[in-house]
């Protein structure tokens, strides 16, 4: 494995309450369990250096003690961080609120994570640039990282680009010129059928692939299904094994981390695909955000 894995942004932290159920309008429910833990952009970080991929963490960190938490947590991974901490403020705050379904539900605070990005241009084409939907939310990272997606699509570099839950905030010029440069679009069934329209999966999966350049791979994740593959005109169908969900925080970007660790090695597409979907099996059956296995893990899950 020569490339590594750039991600683009956004590390910040979690802060996770376990729930019995979500709070009505100006309710309060009590949570069972509260932890403060790296997420976000983490935990894509983190499951493709656990699959043994070398992974750049390029987006930015704060001074605080939340950025603090931030840096220790990608050192203990092995991933270099290229930008210095920002001195304009802290990291930001995610909070996740987990239902006894192990479903899960957001409210963001963003912090400087979601400023300018350092060192994005992949040095080399055996690089894959991983791009989150929620830096086109902000205009100038947007801009800057729009920029270096085109540039590294120029390399014949990877592009994956994993839309996230406010895809239909994107302004639609920037999300235009996002996937003129994407060559693999990861997203999960409820993100499809925004970005398309379609109610069925497979039919939002092929729209996709058609709004993409020639060659490029739609991957449509479908939760316990496991996920959809779209490429060169056929799609196909790649199985989960079978877990006892207990948090789904996570799982897609586990998905996406272990995906990206794939292409890097040149896995086959469909091994690839079978490989992410084991790791988001895994990371479903405990609890946390950053609970994607290791490649041995995945190995002896798939080896059952």
């Amino acid at each position: 494995m020569t490339g590594r894995l750039v991600h683009t942004g956004q590390v910040l932290v979690d802060l996770v309450m376990r729930v019995p159920s979500l709070p009505p309008p100006g309710g309060d429910v009590l949570a069972s369990d509260t932890v403060m833990l790296p997420g976000g952009g983490f935990n894509v970080v983190a499951a493709a250096a656990r699959a043994g991929a070398p992974v750049v963490y390029a987006g930015g960190h704060g001074t605080g003690p939340r950025g603090e938490l931030v840096r220790a947590a990608l050192a203990a991974e092995g991933v270099t961080v290229v930008a210095a901490p920002d001195p304009h403020g802290d990291t930001g705050v995610c909070v996740t609120l987990i239902e006894p379904s192990g479903e899960r539900t957001f409210v963001t605070g963003s912090g400087v994570e979601s400023g300018l990005a350092a060192g994005l241009a992949p040095s080399t084409p055996q690089d894959v640039l991983y791009v989150s939907g929620y830096s086109l939310l902000v205009p100038d990272k947007a801009e800057q990282v729009v920029a270096a997606a085109a540039a590294t699509a120029a390399t014949a570099a990877s592009v994956l680009l994993d839309p996230g839950p406010l895809v239909s905030d994107v302004p639609p010029d920037t999300w235009a010129r996002m996937l003129a440069a994407t060559g693999v679009l990861s997203c999960n069934a409820r993100e499809a059928r925004l970005l398309t329209g379609e109610p069925a999966v497979a039919g939002a999966g092929r729209e996709l692939a058609r709004q993409l350049p020639d060659g490029a791979v739609v991957v449509v994740r479908v939760g316990a299904e496991g996920c959809l593959l779209v490429r060169d005109g056929h799609l196909e169908s790649v199985p989960a094994p079978p877990v006892r969900a207990v948090d789904t925080n996570g799982a897609g970007d586990a998905h996406c981390g272990v995906l990206g660790a794939e292409l890097l090695r040149g896995t086959g597409w469909s091994e690839a695909a079978r490989r992410a979907n084991a790791a988001a099996a895994l990371a479903v059956s405990r609890h946390g955000p950053a609970t994607a296995p290791t490649r041995a893990q995945v190995d002896a899950l798939l080896a059952v």
